[in-house]
């Protein structure tokens, strides 16, 4: 099982991989940049150096990346979607340059102008993103969202819509949230749920093209579209969710992260990570 955590990139991207070695993780996934911010200092190659050194060193592996929060390929204000394109392509390349095989990312809300609409904005910045990143390799994997607000890809519909229209169907693929599903309406909780949600999955999508896992309990109930991570098992997901997805053939191959709460010490990544493991069966 390839199970870890979000580390933080604070004192360098470097950083994450040891603060991921500290707690066990077999994989983890960062951010390229701060994520609250636009500004993006440039990766030194140093930095650069030492973080390649670290993840050989710790065997950790695949580490990738999250877009920042701020990016909307969804909006309907050109500015924005500007400003969220060069943003985005500035992340992919950070990628490129770190050799992170993907990167996750949010499509995005429409704020008003519909779904359709909204939809059509992602793949169209996505189509110049690739145009402009062709010369890496580095995969766009969309998540599957809560459904929140005016928020897109909260259905598998939206994120097939996609990728069927997008010009380079080769350079995405999907990430599942357990608590984003459930918030959006998948039932992952009984045997019945969660396979008919995986099957849904595979139909329409395709479960070769399922690259990672978010695992994060949910502070919703099931359709509510609230968007509230928590501790594995203390929340309306519950273990049997998780011990489904966990022993399931199906994605054991694939990087499998928390994102639930947690303070500087990460004592909260050892306590989910060792409820995770506990929850795998001895094949």
């Amino acid at each position: 099982m390839l199970l870890g955590a979000h580390m933080s990139i604070a004192g360098g991207v470097d950083k994450a991989v040891l603060r991921g070695q500290s707690v066990a993780c077999e994989t983890i996934q960062i951010f390229t940049k701060s994520n609250q911010q636009w500004r993006a200092k440039p990766l030194e190659a140093d930095e650069v150096a030492r973080f390649q050194a670290a993840r050989a060193a710790s065997g950790i592996a695949p580490v990738f990346a999250h877009a920042a929060y701020l990016i909307n390929l969804a909006t309907p204000d050109d500015d924005a979607w500007e400003k969220s394109l060069e943003g985005f392509i500035v992340e992919v390349e950070r990628c490129a340059l770190l050799k992170l095989p993907f990167i996750v990312l949010h499509p995005g809300a429409h704020g008003g102008a519909g779904e359709e609409a909204g939809l059509s904005r992602v793949t169209r910045a996505l189509d110049e993103c690739f145009n402009r990143t062709g010369d890496t390799a580095v995969m766009v994997l969309l998540e599957i969202t809560a459904g929140q607000g005016s928020s897109v890809g909260g259905t598998f519909e939206h994120l097939a819509g996609i990728m069927e229209h997008s010009l380079y169907p080769e350079r995405l693929g999907i990430c599942f949230d357990t608590c984003h599903a459930f918030a959006a309406g998948y039932d992952l909780r009984t045997p019945e749920g969660y396979n008919e949600t995986i099957e849904s999955l595979d139909r329409l999508i395709g479960l070769e093209r399922l690259k990672a896992i978010h695992l994060n309990d949910a502070k919703g109930d099931l359709g509510s579209h609230l968007d509230r991570h928590t501790h594995i098992g203390l929340g309306k997901l519950g273990l049997e969710a998780f011990r489904l997805l966990l022993n399931d053939p199906r994605l054991q191959h694939l990087p499998m992260v928390l994102e639930t709460p947690k303070g500087p010490d990460l004592k909260e990544d050892v306590m989910n990570l060792s409820t995770l493991r506990s929850l795998v069966r001895e094949q």
